[in-house]
């Protein structure tokens, strides 16, 4: 690699929402610290994505001098993405990386409502998920709540991961009014193995790209005749082939949930807070690191969602005025004035300020 091409500037531009502060640590005042981190975060993202290692390696030692777990949110959040960096150029060598890393990814859900039988009405709910205690957690909680509601409950757990989930798994039966909710968690469908695609630049960003997984799945939803789909997913671009834009994305949408999770928890440090940020690192790394069919966390916006649902076959249904309530009640118990829920485009955004972070969509079939 050529001299010019080392010290070549990051292609991109960020532009985040930064803390004002008179403290100072390490000669910078903390607005000042972290418009360093970001630079030092772009440039070496650039470097990681060329296979500069020096230089990742350099930027990376700069980035640790300034970033900290349990700084501030920018501080925070460089700390995720440094670490999700360094795994990407550690897995050049899959022996050290397995060596380093014997967990894997958190579980995926999918749940799946019925409203009446032979009997009288009814309720079953089917978990699909790879997390047994989560499941027995979940299925005390709604026994007690149906038992409150007096209504008759079913709890069907399907342990298995969402990609490996076949019909017969989900016992539907004849005459069952059918509503599926899926959230945060269908993306994983799209994880595929795209590596030329990544190495070559062959695939678009703004081209919303037929996945074989996700159609087989719409269209397995699709039999069953669902009365409505509900979908929540995450409101940015993570299924980028090109590292760069991942990152970039990546920064702007975890920076917003590192804010409010500051608002949310008041500033201070605690166990909730640091489990939560560890779960969002574990989805950074992923983002960053992971490619193929291991690149899990392929998060899109609500666009390309429309596209692929009515691709296949199935068209939106306006969310009641009372679900933007409750979600807006929901949001406000997280803090004031930072989250609110928009009605944007045949769907609800729940952003924090100005930025949507989760979008919220409901969906059934054109013969439903």
């Amino acid at each position: 690699m050529s001299s010019s091409s080392q010290s070549q500037k990051p292609d991109v531009t960020l532009s985040l929402s930064l803390p004002q502060s008179p403290t100072t640590k390490n000669g910078l005042r903390p607005q000042e610290r972290s418009v360093k981190l970001i630079q030092l975060l772009l440039t070496c993202a650039n470097h990681v994505s060329s296979g500069n290692l020096h230089h990742a390696d350099t930027c990376l030692r700069q980035i640790s001098e300034l970033a900290s777990v349990t700084g501030d949110s920018m501080q925070r959040l460089a700390a995720r993405f440094a670490s999700a960096l360094a795994a990407r150029l550690v897995k050049r060598w899959p022996g050290l990386y397995k060596a380093l890393n014997n967990g894997g990814l958190g579980p995926v859900s999918y749940d799946v409502d019925h409203a009446s039988g032979p009997n009288g009405p009814h309720l079953k709910i089917t978990c699909v998920g790879t997390n047994k205690e989560a499941h027995e957690r979940l299925e005390v909680g709604l026994i007690k709540e149906a038992k409150s509601l007096n209504v008759p409950f079913e709890f069907n757990c399907v342990n298995t991961r969402l990609r490996e989930l076949t019909l017969d798994m989900l016992k539907v039966k004849p005459g069952e009014a059918l509503a599926l909710t899926s959230i945060l968690s269908l993306h994983v469908l799209l994880a595929e193995d795209d590596r030329v695609d990544a190495q070559f630049g062959l695939s678009k960003n703004n081209q919303v790209k037929e996945c074989k997984r996700m159609k087989q799945f719409l269209e397995m939803v699709k039999s069953i005749g669902p009365k409505v789909v509900l979908l929540v997913e995450q409101e940015s671009n993570h299924n980028s082939s090109r590292l760069v834009d991942r990152f970039v994305d990546g920064l702007h949408f975890y920076s917003a949930l590192f804010d409010s999770i500051d608002v949310a928890f008041g500033g201070s440090s605690c166990s909730d807070r640091t489990t939560l940020e560890e779960m969002f690192g574990k989805e950074i790394e992923n983002v960053v690191a992971g490619e193929g069919l291991e690149r899990e966390k392929r998060h899109e916006r609500y666009a390309k969602w429309a596209v692929r649902f009515g691709r296949a076959g199935f068209r939106p249904v306006r969310l009641w005025f009372e679900t933007m309530e409750e979600a807006q009640q929901v949001t406000e118990a997280f803090g004031p004035g930072g989250f609110k829920v928009i009605s944007q485009k045949g769907c609800l955004m729940i952003c924090w300020h100005d930025r949507p972070i989760y979008a919220v969509s409901a969906w059934n079939c054109f013969t439903c």
